[in-house]
């Protein structure tokens, strides 16, 4: 089905050809740094805080946020726009402030090029971080995510095949991430954000016309629609039936989601603990901007009521290419597919970088390189190449499943992954930054009930006593799964103790 008209098509087309050349000039500027993996891992060069606050805001926000997520909200309403719009930004945000300053501390003390690295130095226990290491793999979820957000949007812009255009993604993106690193991720994070801010006002105000009667005439309309979409739970859907799905698994869930190693570890590039205020002030606010952007799902439930177009019924993952591609004139439509893709765009970088390192540094070199004449700065940046190829063939596969045989939504195959990751993360970050003399046992325990609770009751289906929910919903499992972990790094910190790993 082809949405796009010839002229979207034409401008699309040299708008990305201007857009890739952009990226390689920043990409080569950023690559003529970078002399071994400390380099590609947290950058050789002096950042304005405002700059890496700017890439903290367009890394952690990403295609779930500006293409995902509204189509769910497209489908069950205010109720996800609470949980999504409201809930999830208050919880990461007051997480991400409590967090960072302590977190930098460890992380600049010991050097670390990444959350296993983190682990193990703080537990003292390198088989601790390269358990971390391989729960890092996890995160490859995310990345296919991303890769479909950006494949929906594109294939619709472009009228091409999504098997194309997410070919073309994955050369593209995880070719030029093989030399930039952290260098020139900063760069291009910047102009990613600055691109998303103007689509983030475009997309919010793109729905004025239907508040012509204010706010109670906006819901009127999507009551006319659906009245389950003005409800603020929603019985009908399996994300958002009742306060615990959209407030108590979400603070959760907000709380332990900057333990994502492409967020947290954002502050490791600053060069000075002075700029962290001004780092965060940033970040911050930008992002609580960028998550409101999912509110443009109901508008786009107004644009298609019987959520359908040209009789072909809309998936949530297709519903805000969708509208942009039939909404918007060509001029502003090109301007919100560039931020489109730039919300993906962003987050991948960070994602790559992060797991490329963890791979290479944290499993490939302890594991097959040690006391090797091999394991020299030059070999291992082009390990690093050969590991960011493996990740880019893996998700073009794993992508294309999702594209054509997905769960209602390919935010549930990523948020199955990447809220196991951080649950398993969650308390020993918080043991490790607050906790002064800790048993290794205890963050063990926590990792392993975590991904316990959290995987047996996605694929079982577990209910919870005290809710409509069940594990069907990830959030859920993983908000189960860390409030678990809690439990048992409490009852094994009683049992053995203070620390006794010295």
């Amino acid at each position: 089905m082809n949405l796009a008209n010839d002229s979207l098509v034409m401008v699309t087309r040299i708008v990305l050809a201007l857009y890739a050349a952009l990226t390689i000039v920043l990409v080569i500027r950023g690559a003529k740094k970078i002399k071994n993996m400390q380099d590609y891992a947290v950058g050789s060069i002096i950042f304005s805080p405002y700059a890496v606050g700017l890439a903290l805001a367009a890394s952690m926000t990403s295609a779930a946020t500006f293409i995902i997520n509204p189509g769910l909200i497209t489908y069950y309403g205010i109720s996800g726009f609470i949980s999504y719009g409201i809930v999830l930004p208050v919880a990461s945000m007051t997480s991400l402030i409590f967090l960072t300053k302590s977190f930098r501390r460890h992380g600049t003390t010991v050097k670390a090029l990444s959350m296993a690295q983190w682990m193990g130095t703080r537990y003292n226990s390198g088989g601790y971080g390269l358990f971390f290491a391989f729960t890092s793999l996890l995160l490859i979820t995310f990345i296919v995510l991303i890769c479909v957000g950006l494949t929906k949007v594109l294939s619709k812009a472009l009228n091409l095949d999504e098997l194309a255009v997410l070919i073309g993604i994955a050369v593209f993106i995880f070719g030029y991430m093989m030399f930039g690193g952290a260098n020139s991720m900063v760069y291009t994070n910047t102009i990613q954000a600055l691109l998303m801010l103007v689509v983030a006002f475009i997309l919010l105000g793109s729905g004025y016309e239907h508040f012509s009667e204010g706010v109670k005439g906006f819901l009127r309309k999507l009551e006319a629609v659906d009245a389950n979409l003005i409800t603020l739970t929603n019985p009908g859907s399996f994300l958002f039936r009742d306060y615990f799905e959209i407030i108590g698994s979400q603070l959760v869930i907000g709380v332990a989601i900057v333990c994502q190693p492409h967020i947290i570890t954002k502050s490791l590039l600053l060069k000075s603990d002075k700029d962290v205020n001004r780092y965060l002030t940033t970040g911050v606010i930008v992002q609580t901007l960028f998550f409101l952007v999912v509110f443009a799902g109901l508008y786009a439930r107004l644009s298609f009521p019987d959520l359908q177009i040209n009789g072909t019924v809309l998936r949530p993952d297709g519903v805000i290419p969708a509208y942009v591609v039939s909404e918007f004139p060509v001029y502003v439509g090109i301007i919100v597919i560039l931020g489109l893709m730039s919300a993906g765009i962003s987050t991948l970088e960070g994602l790559i970088q992060s797991l490329a390192t963890t791979i290479t540094s944290d499993i490939i070199k302890p594991i097959f390189l040690k006391n090797r004449e091999d394991g020299t700065a030059s070999n291992i940046l082009f390990i690093n190449k050969m590991v960011i190829a493996a990740l880019g063939i893996a998700a073009v596969y794993l992508s294309y499943d999702q594209l054509v045989n997905p769960n209602v939504s390919v935010a549930i195959f990523a948020q199955n992954g990447v809220y196991a990751y951080f649950s398993a993360a969650f308390l020993p970050i918080l043991l490790g930054m607050f906790a002064r003399n800790i048993n290794r046992a205890v963050p063990v325990a926590a990792s392993i009930t975590a991904l316990t609770v959290h995987f047996s009751m996605f694929y079982m289906n577990l209910p919870v006593p005290f809710t409509l929910a069940t594990g069907q919903n990830p959030g859920v499992s993983a908000a189960v799964a860390i409030l678990s972990s809690a439990a048992i790094a409490g009852v094994v910190y009683i049992i053995s103790g203070k620390n006794k790993n010295e």
